[in-house]
């Protein structure tokens, strides 16, 4: 009996199940989708009609429950949803009506393991996945509306077998915008591909404490430089058809004394510095590129958590930079505002707050009833209005319409993902801008590039010479194959020459990361992993010293206490010094290093940053002259911990020396400016700067300059400069800056070749905010400054503004 009574309740729910699925079937009409299911074609249901009147229509049509479903993120699979496929349990979790985005849905992260999915590659089979979870969404809810699906894309997209890009910091060291748009379209092509509509990134953020973790994913320290690195790849992913989200908004990258992980609070920043500098990229990308996605930051500001302050997520964001889209918080950031920042009684408080200060979506790896079931709390006590849930919602619809989520749901050729990401092309690409983020920092006596034809014996020693798992990040691709800098350099010489690999040390000792504080003495087997090495390179004609950090070492909540090589690997290349064999210093890292003793003993050091997996191949073509490096630093080195902060653009003054005599002259007690200057980069080959013209149609405050000059190279091989242009105030109401960075070209020229380039400073690029915080050109004289590094001015011409009579 009771077989029986299975059979035919399997029965029942087999028909009613193609019941549902044949009525669903009947939403799908020609040219509009009945996404409500009430058989009428509804104004938002209609293409041709205005955004604005879609999404007006859409709200008053919707519930309480579904509005509040709009303003919660979904995690995607292995982190909060368990699930990688729609199943009945659905109908019992807060998303039957609705949710705003699912993050990360079976992407598959490198490091990982509880994300890794079947489902995420061939792309075909993601594509179609995607595909059956927006059909859930769409034929399951009461009013259909579209997920937006989220995932991370500053290393490139963070899918497997995407095609990687390097760090951030490493396609800021390109400063090649054309190249950065590219790598923006190839991110936001292959997120379309796959079924993701929206990508977080790029990160704007300025990087003006070096021993921050997150240096690595940012572009770099200057905020023109970053806005025009972040226009570029805000354009490309958008010209996809995909949304950017830019972070994090705002004054996230500057925790008190650098210090992440559980502090990430307390910004020094004074108000006229916020502006100019942690805000610039945001206003400028903002305006320029419309990027449909914010991220807010989980840090206060003066004391008042930015994901629940109305000045920085309605007032400036809105208000003033016009944005659009919706905002997203940063994972905890709601709830830190209660837990850390207690500024609100407790989490229910954080949640009014925040939705009041103008946040749309919660983002964290919680359920979103976390949030969802207290905001409707608070709206049924009438602690948060219905216009203002309205206003929040509508934000989220109007990105969802922009994409076309509510004409096209789905992706509409799954099968075509296969040949859309991570092509022939994008490989050649990956390479090509792994290439350009290389600088050469010295080069001494052209020891560099080395002749193969001359070599014999090579040692590549050193802790990450045999190591790839800094080409992989949890941001980026996961699982594409990767070269080590010991297999790229053995693969370029092929049988020319014998090459050996010696580990020498570890990337830190047991006691890391005290023992930069309070030092060890080598064990015994540290002294015989050195001595190995030592004792190889005794043997060879030549030391290539991989060294650096690992993303263990680095990345985020991994700021550090010291910016020297870590664990035992300056005792390593001091041994290989002392052996009189010249020693090529290949350095792997995500921030700034005060390589004073390398800088002053070794004849070659190369900056590869966090090369992604073309690293071994990139680097050795560029050690033996294939490829010649013409990056250039979007940081400043300092020279010690102490003298941070140590950033350009700065204050006249604030990076000053110490008298010796006269007034005040104590002598000196300090060291003294930076190892390597912000835009430093050295090249094979040298260029000549020539014929500087200043044109100014008018000298008033609102006409354009025009400032042009001609590049030469004036050596014997091809290669890239990147010029730049400054600008300096010679006197203002307001102590601005020394100079400013207001232009750049990476120009390419052959041997001989010379090129004219033209720049034009428009008012706003001569702007500062002056004593009544009001953004003003002011009249008086300024100074154009063309040079190869901010410290390297090699032509300049002084031009006037005058007063308005």
């Amino acid at each position: 009996m009771k077989y029986k009574t299975s059979i035919l309740v399997l029965s029942c729910v087999f028909l009613l199940s193609a019941s549902i699925k044949k009525e669903n079937s009947k939403i799908y009409h020609k040219g509009w989708i009945d996404f409500n299911k009430n058989g009428v074609k509804d104004i938002f249901e209609d293409s041709k009609a205005d955004i604005e009147a879609r999404v007006a229509n859409l709200i008053s049509l919707m519930n309480v429950e579904e509005k509040t479903c709009q303003l919660a993120t979904l995690y995607g699979y292995a982190r909060v949803l368990k699930d990688e496929l729609p199943t009945p349990e659905w109908k019992n979790r807060v998303w039957k009506d609705g949710i705003a985005n699912i993050d990360e849905h079976l992407n598959t992260i490198w490091n990982q393991e509880k994300t890794h999915t079947k489902l995420s590659f061939p792309y075909s089979t993601h594509a179609e996945a995607i595909n059956k979870v927006q059909k859930w969404f769409v034929e399951e809810t009461r009013m259909g509306i579209p997920v937006d699906f989220t995932n991370e894309g500053v290393h490139g997209l963070c899918h497997k077998k995407a095609t990687p890009l390097p760090a951030p910091i490493g396609i800021g060291s390109t400063w090649n915008k054309e190249l950065v748009y590219k790598a923006g379209t190839i991110v936001g092509r292959e997120a379309k591909a796959l079924g993701y509509t929206n990508v977080y990134a790029p990160i704007l953020d300025i990087a003006r404490d070096q021993r921050w973790g997150r240096v690595l994913e940012c572009y770099g320290e200057e905020p023109f430089h970053i806005a025009e690195m972040g226009k570029q790849m805000v354009l490309g992913v958008q010209s996809q058809g995909v949304a950017s989200t830019i972070k994090h908004f705002a004054v996230y990258s500057i925790p008190k004394g650098a210090r992440d992980g559980d502090a990430r609070t307390d910004p020094h920043v004074a108000p006229r510095e916020m502006h100019q500098l942690h805000l610039y990229p945001f206003k400028r990308v903002l305006k320029e590129a419309k990027p449909m996605g914010v991220m807010s930051s989980y840090n206060d500001y003066d004391g008042v958590p930015v994901s629940a302050s109305h000045y920085f997520l309605t007032e400036l964001l809105r208000e003033q930079y016009g944005f659009k889209g919706y905002v997203v918080s940063d994972s905890e950031a709601v709830e830190y505002v209660s837990d850390k920042h207690h500024v609100a009684a407790d989490y229910k408080e954080a949640v009014r707050q925040v939705i009041e200060a103008g946040l749309n979506v919660r983002t964290t790896f919680r359920t979103p009833e976390s949030f969802i079931e207290p905001l409707r709390e608070l709206i049924k006590e009438g602690k948060i209005s219905m216009k203002t849930i309205d206003s929040r919602v509508a934000d989220v619809l109007r990105v969802k319409f922009k994409l076309g989520l509510f004409d096209t749901p789905y992706v509409e050729n799954p099968k075509e993902a296969d040949k859309l990401v991570h092509t022939e092309a994008d490989e050649a690409f990956s390479k090509q801008i792994n290439r350009e983020s290389l600088v050469l920092l010295k080069n001494e006596n052209n020891l560099l590039p080395l002749d193969v034809n001359k070599v014999n014996k090579i040692l590549v020693t050193g802790p990450l010479a045999d190591e790839v798992s800094f080409t992989y990040s949890r941001y980026g691709p996961a699982f594409n194959p990767s070269t080590s800098v010991c297999q790229g350099v053995k693969n370029y010489v092929a049988d020319k020459a014998e090459v050996n690999f010696v580990k020498g040390c570890d990337i830190v000792d047991p006691d890391w990361p005290g023992s930069e504080i309070i030092p060890t003495p080598l064990s015994s087997e540290e002294q015989a992993d050195i001595d190995a090495a030592v004792e190889k390179a005794k043997q060879s004609d030549i030391i290539i010293a991989v060294v650096g950090e690992d993303e263990k070492r680095v990345g985020e909540t991994k700021s550090r206490t010291s910016l020297g090589l870590p664990g035992r690997q300056f005792q390593l290349v001091q041994a290989l010094y002392e052996t009189g064999k010249p020693v090529v210093l290949v350095l792997i890292n995500g921030q700034p290093l005060t390589i004073n003793w390398e800088n002053k003993f070794l004849p070659a050091i190369l900056e590869a940053w966090f090369p992604s997996t073309a690293a071994g191949e990139v680097i050795a073509e560029t050690l033996f002259g294939d490829y010649n490096p013409g990056g250039k630093l979007s940081v400043t080195f300092p020279k010690s911990v102490g003298q941070i902060p140590l950033n350009f653009p700065f204050k006249p003054g604030s990076q000053a020396g110490q008298p010796g005599a006269g007034p005040n002259g104590y002598g000196n007690t300090r060291v003294l400016g930076p190892l390597y200057p912000f835009g430093y980069g050295l090249s094979y080959t040298t260029f000549e700067y020539s014929d500087l013209v200043v044109n100014q149609k008018t000298k008033q405050s609102q006409s354009d300059v025009e400032v042009s000059f001609k590049i030469k190279n004036t050596g014997k091989r091809a290669g890239d400069e990147v010029v730049q242009l400054y600008v300096k105030d010679y006197v203002s109401t307001v102590t601005t800056y020394e100079s400013q960075l207001r232009g750049f070209e990476r120009i390419h020229l052959l041997p001989n070749e010379t090129k004219t380039v033209n720049f034009t400073l428009n008012p706003d690029d001569l702007v500062i905010l002056d004593k009544h915080m009001d953004w003003t050109v002011e009249p008086g004289m300024f100074k154009a400054m063309i040079g190869s590094s901010s410290e390297d001015i090699r032509l300049s011409k002084d031009f006037e503004i005058i007063p308005v009579n």
